[in-house]
Order: structure tokens, then C-alpha cells, then sequence
């Protein structure tokens, strides 16, 4: 199969019939073999019966919906883990993502061997309460992931099929998928400008809540990217550096007052300071230490990411 394409949703019933049948067009135009994943999101309206209308009347469309709403990182986990396309498309389903699109970033990912291709609404139809964030939150990422994009939001990419067999998308890690694929070794990410439509039905489901939660997820990506198998080095260094301050500082203090008999050196604030960061060092030390321990635990400790092996490589045996 040439492409999957997973469209997460929630609330959008006005807009799949008139998407699907988008979509439909322009992977017939170009002969493309594919599969179209609607995840719904535990929606309220009949976006659901429109979903399973579309699907019986054409079997390369298949539908999952969820219980309850989980968020747009859940849905697009669960459609990679359906997805059997070469290239796997993501799409947003309120028709501002358009699939004539689609050939380009297919294009990209085939045959200039990127890992994933990110879109980039240059002009966008969104109101100034959600570009403002949308731009600071792209300058926050950059500078802390390294990853030159200018729309790490946007819901229309392309990705290999191994990319998105190799991650795990929770939380509100949706954004961050660019990040999660170099942290996986898929470097290759490249950049399309593509068109920004207006939105013709519903509302947006963007608020100001899902900007801080998209920044504590961020620390997240960072810590566990360079960290989350070596926990010690992270909070042992900060550990031993406290407790050394504190020991230098209880050292002064004990020359003070048995050499140069200032008796009420322990009374000063300083003292407190020093015994301080000797408890905070101490706790941050232990912290590395039990980091270290379930990261030893983990069954995922020695699961690499591999690009090639010889065709006359052995599988490994248990012994």
C-alpha cells in the first residue's frame, strides 16, 4: 500500500463527508494505493455514523472511535499502530488541511529520502489569540530541540512507515513528533510550505490550556531525550555540585568557630544555607540513584532503533 492516511477528529461531522470525498479525488488522479484511518475522538455529535457510512461504501476506509476523549496525541497513536501505507499521511479533519497535498509530501518522503516531512501554514486564517502562541511556541521548540521548522503544529505531515512504528505519542506530544523522531534516529526531516484554508464548519478546539500543557510536555522530550537512560548524569551532577557548596560551607564554618574560636558562627544564616543544599544534594543524589534503577528495569533498556542489517546476519537465540 502506497498511503495511509490518519485523520484524528472530534466534533467534525459537517466536515468528513465533504473531506473524504476530497481525498478520494486526488488518490485517484494519481493512482495511489491507500487507506484512510478515521480515529474518532469520543465525539458528542454523529461525526461516528457518518464515519461508518463513508466506510461501508468504500473498504479502504476504515473507522475507530474511542470511548471518550483522549486527546489528539491518543488518536494518532492508535491510527500509527493501524497504519500499513509505505508513507503515512496525518491530517487535520476540519477541511483547513488540503489533500492536494498529498502526491508532493509523498514525493518527498519516497524519493529525497526524508524521514518526515512537516507542513508549514506560511499564511494562516487562524485569529491572533491562537498565531501569537502558535509563533512562540515554534521559537521555544527550535531553540530547545535544535529542529529548524517553523510549524511543528501543523496537522498535515508525512512520515516512513518505520518512523511511525518506532514512537509513542501520549500527553500532548502530538506537537513534538519531530523531536520524537530524532530522538528515535530519524533525522531526515524536511519542511513543505503548504495552503492554509479557512475553517468552513465548527470551531476550533484550540485553547490557552493546551499552550501550557505543550511546554511541560516539552520539558518532558528534553529531559527524557537526553537523560531517560541516564538519569544519574542529570541528577547527580547537580546532586554532588549542592552538596560539595554545603560541605565547603560547613567546613568554613567549622574553622570558624575551632580556630578562630567566632562561637556563633552556626547561628549566622550561612549555616543554614550550607546544611541545605547538603540535604538537597543528598536527595538529588538518590533521586539519580533510583532513576538509574528503573531505567536498569525498564524491558525497553536495550531496544535500539536499527537502519540496516546484512542480509546474512543471524537472529539472535535466547540462551
Amino acid at each position: 500500500m502506497d498511503i495511509s492516511i490518519v485523520i484524528p477528529l472530534f466534533n467534525e461531522e459537517e466536515s468528513l463527508s465533504e473531506l473524504y470525498d476530497w481525498i478520494d479525488s486526488v488518490m485517484d488522479k494519481h493512482g495511489f494505493s491507500y487507506e484512510i484511518l478515521f480515529v474518532d475522538d469520543g465525539s458528542k455529535d454523529n461525526s461516528w455514523t457518518v464515519i461508518e457510512k463513508i466506510a461501508a461504501a468504500n473498504p479502504n476506509v476504515h473507522g475507530i472511535s474511542f470511548r471518550r476523549n483522549y486527546g489528539k496525541a491518543a488518536a494518532l497513536n492508535v491510527g500509527f499502530q493501524h497504519a500499513e501505507g509505505e508513507v503515512v499521511i496525518t491530517m487535520d479533519a476540519d477541511l483547513q488541511d488540503s489533500p492536494d497535498e498529498i502526491p508532493e509530501l509523498y514525493r518527498m518522503i519516497t524519493k529525497e529520502g526524508y524521514d518526515l516531512v512537516s507542513g508549514w501554514k506560511k499564511k494562516r486564517y487562524d485569529p491572533i489569540s491562537k498565531t501569537i502562541p502558535t509563533k512562540l511556541f515554534n521559537f521555544v521548540t527550535r531553540l530547545a530541540s535544535g529542529i529548524r521548522l517553523h510549524d511543528f503544529n501543523c496537522g498535515l505531515k508525512a512520515y516512513r512507515r518505520q518512523l511511525v512504528k518506532s514512537i509513542e505519542v501520549y500527553g500532548e506530544m502530538h506537537r513534538y513528533i519531530p523531536v520524537l523522531a530524532k530522538r528515535a534516529g530519524f533525522g531526515h526531516i524536511g519542511e513543505k510550505v503548504v495552503k492554509h484554508q479557512e475553517r468552513k464548519h465548527g470551531k476550533t478546539k484550540y485553547g490557552p490550556g493546551r499552550f501550557f500543557k505543550g511546554f511541560l510536555d516539552l520539558l518532558t522530550i528534553s529531559f527524557m531525550s537526553r537523560f531517560g537512560q541516564r538519569p544519574m548524569h542529570f541528577f547527580g551532577l547537580f546532586g554532588t555540585l549542592l552538596f560539595l557548596a554545603g560541605f565547603l560551607i560547613a567546613g568554613y564554618l567549622a574553622y570558624g568557630k575551632f580556630f578562630l574560636m567566632e562561637y556563633r558562627m552556626t547561628e549566622r544564616p550561612l549555616f543554614y544555607f550550607g546544611l541545605l543544599a547538603m540535604i538537597l544534594g543528598t536527595q538529588l543524589i538518590i533521586a539519580g540513584f533510583l532513576g538509574e534503577l528503573i531505567s536498569r528495569s525498564a524491558p525497553d533498556r536495550n531496544l535500539y532503533q536499527l537502519k540496516k542489517t546484512t542480509t546474512n546476519l543471524r537472529t539472535p537465540v535466547n540462551q
